[in-house]
């Protein structure tokens, strides 16, 4: 490894890096109304949720797989369950219709 490639990862690492760091040190007194800070509590499911729909209808040659598991986890994050058990519940219920036909 050449001393340029190290100095390329170490300016990207800076280039990365700037960015995240620098709202918090410029906003770190900065006090945010409730409605924004609820707004913002709830971006990570927003992007959970836009990175999985897709995966949720091309998943399997049927879409109503992949449907039933999305309602479920819907229903169960709707009720206010956490994460972990929204995702847990959606992979029960789907490995139990597929575990269906072998029981019967």
């Amino acid at each position: 490894m050449t001393s340029n490639m190290i100095w390329i990862i170490i300016g990207m690492g800076l280039v990365t890096y700037i960015p995240r760091i620098l709202p918090l040190i410029v906003l770190h007194t900065e006090t945010w109304p409730d409605v924004v800070r609820r707004m913002l509590a709830r971006v990570p499911y927003a992007v959970l949720g836009a990175l999985i729909f897709p995966g949720i209808l091309f998943a399997y040659d049927a879409i109503w797989y992949g449907l039933i598991g999305g309602a479920v986890a819907i229903l169960l994050a709707s009720i206010g369950t956490p994460l972990i058990v929204v995702v847990g519940g959606a992979i029960v219920v789907l490995a139990g219709i597929q575990l269906m036909p072998t029981l019967f």
